[in-house]
């Protein structure tokens, strides 16, 4: 039988280490007819050329800014449409995959044609039967999108589970139809960063797909490398630009998504929320963070998400 052509979408910035590291690990792969897309968003650390030296086999294209994570792989998403791609997918390049996880994902996607998009079974890399992500839920009353299975051990139980459809997939790995990108539209480019999978999933959703998660395929996950200084800075490892962004475009997706009749709990629920982690940087005299929170607060619900 012949295998979908597929094509996955990686996004370098100034991480050499971690790319190749994720490239070696998917030249194990059995899968055969699939392509990978390296997106260098404007590294300054000559990653890109030394990625495509010790990679020949990689499509390497090269943004002339950083696009954030949602312009990183539009390009991808873009270049994947315009070849003929049946099957995109969004990585991370800070993974390491078994050898076997795209069939699974392959095999979901060719038997519903229903299903938009699917994603693997995500442990921690650290510790391989730790879940990082069992697929995830949104509890629309509160406006809360969580994982399933989060900190949770695992010795293969889950691996014999089936799951119900799920609500979003994680940008860290996110199997999609092209077909169904041609309907819905790529990541919205001013997310930047973070709930991007969120927006995305639910427009998937919205056009009458479902959304699937398949426990046979497996990838390990080793978290939050894209936005942690490899110094310990004055108010900790952490941006203040990545609290800005996820106060912001949380409240983007809560704008859009929120239903009349959830209103008043959701607004009660964000409220503690949002006051709840401003007091925490309080506490420990985060005043950066604090700030940058708070800009986000006023952004999100001031700003209007443009594309």
């Amino acid at each position: 039988m012949m295998q979908k052509k597929l094509a996955i979408v990686i996004i370098n910035w100034n991480s050499f280490d971690l790319t190749s590291d994720t490239l070696v690990s998917l030249s194990s792969t059995s899968y055969k007819n699939y392509d990978i897309i390296v997106v260098d968003n404007f590294s300054t650390d000559n990653s890109a050329a030394q990625l495509e030296k010790d990679f020949p086999s990689i499509i390497l294209l090269k943004s002339d800014e950083n696009k954030g994570f949602t312009g990183g792989n539009n390009l991808g998403f873009d270049y994947a449409i315009n070849e003929g791609y049946e099957y995109v997918m969004m990585l991370n390049n800070d993974v390491a995959v078994e050898p076997d996880f795209l069939e699974p994902l392959v095999v979901k996607l060719d038997m519903d044609e229903k299903i938009g998009g699917v994603q693997p079974l995500i442990y921690f890399y650290h510790d391989r039967e730790l879940i990082w992500n069992a697929g995830s839920r949104y509890n629309a009353i509160f406006g809360i999108p969580y994982i399933l299975g989060y900190y949770r051990k695992d010795k293969g139980q889950l691996q014999r589970k089936k799951q119900k459809s799920i609500d979003w997939i994680t940008g860290c790995a996110f199997m999609i139809r092209t077909e169904v990108l041609k309907k819905v539209g790529v990541l919205k480019q001013d997310f930047f960063i973070y709930y991007e999978d969120v927006d995305l999933s639910f427009r998937i959703k919205e056009a009458g797909y479902a959304l699937a998660y398949e426990a046979s395929s497996v990838v390990y996950h080793k978290t939050g490398m894209s936005h942690k200084s490899k110094e310990k800075l004055k108010e900790g490892y952490l941006n203040p630009k990545v609290h800005y962004l996820n106060a912001r475009n949380r409240l983007f997706v809560l704008k859009e998504y929120t239903q009349k009749i959830a209103i008043p709990t959701v607004i009660l629920y964000q409220i503690i929320y949002f006051f709840g982690i401003s007091f925490y940087f309080i506490f420990r005299c985060r005043w950066q963070k604090l700030k940058a929170w708070n800009n986000g607060i006023k952004d999100g619900l001031f700003t209007t998400l443009e594309n």
